[in-house]
């Protein structure tokens, strides 16, 4: 299978594409890249007019518009890892994948995604409880709280509606009764851990994530891309993922 890595010059793009191999690459791309001739790099998609299987995206979120109007002109299937996405952008995601398949996750972990179902029993079954969410990233990263982070606190969500966000709790007061207390610490270069608390006062539930090494990101992407070549058009993510395993 062959796959276009867009924003193949970062750290994530790079390590794809290392696990991948050559053979199974069609284009690298990144706005760091001039067009270079036979060394399969280009600085934008539209530069790319090779043929392809599907594109796996860990740019910027902000090339969303660009990167979902490209893959619908090719009829090609994507793969967005970037997180950040405004409204709009994901207004603009959800709308490609009415032609194409979407596969949009913020984090790639087969890991985090178990986290993910396991968390959202235990907010169904568990109740009532307070519930407290802690991520803990290296001391570059841009988003607070991170895309994973918000993830899981949907999936809660998913499995209690009346429950709020309170993001950083920076005011005095008691908790109310239906938040999930969402924490954000930033230090070093931590890869990424996400802790979700469940106490009811008498028990508590822990159930933790700790990502050793960004590969595990790699290789979660490329089963995912196995996975959604076959499937037509729609948006999917990890739940999706797993419930076809």
């Amino acid at each position: 299978m062959k796959l276009i890595i867009n924003g193949a010059g970062g750290r994530m793009g790079h390590i794809i594409a290392s696990m991948d191999g050559e053979k199974n690459i069609a284009a690298l791309v990144d706005v760091m890249f001039e067009n270079q001739s036979g060394q399969d790099k280009y600085k934008t998609l539209e530069d790319f007019q090779g043929q392809a299987d599907c594109v796996v995206d860990f740019s910027n979120h902000k090339a969303a518009g660009d990167l979902i109007n490209y893959c619908v002109k090719k009829n090609l299937p994507v793969l967005i890892a970037s997180t950040g996405h405004t409204q709009e952008e994901l207004e603009k995601i959800s709308e490609g994948s009415k032609k194409i398949p979407v596969f949009l996750s913020p984090n790639m972990s087969i890991g985090v995604a178990l986290v993910a179902d396991i968390a959202e029993r235990v907010a169904k079954i568990f109740s009532p409880c307070d519930i407290e969410l802690i991520e803990t990233h290296h001391n570059q990263k841009l988003d607070v709280p991170s895309g994973t982070a918000l993830m899981l606190a949907n999936r809660l969500k998913e499995a209690r509606e009346n429950l709020s966000f309170n993001i950083g709790r920076h005011e005095n007061g008691k908790r109310s009764e239906n938040e999930i207390g969402i924490h954000s610490l930033r230090y070093g270069s931590e890869v990424g851990t996400h802790e979700i608390i469940f106490s009811n006062g008498l028990e508590t539930i822990t159930i933790k994530h700790d990502a050793k090494d960004r590969a595990l990101f790699a290789r979660g992407a490329l089963a995912a891309v196995q996975w959604l070549v076959k499937q037509k058009a729609g948006l999917y993510n990890m739940k999706d993922l797993l419930a076809g395993a």
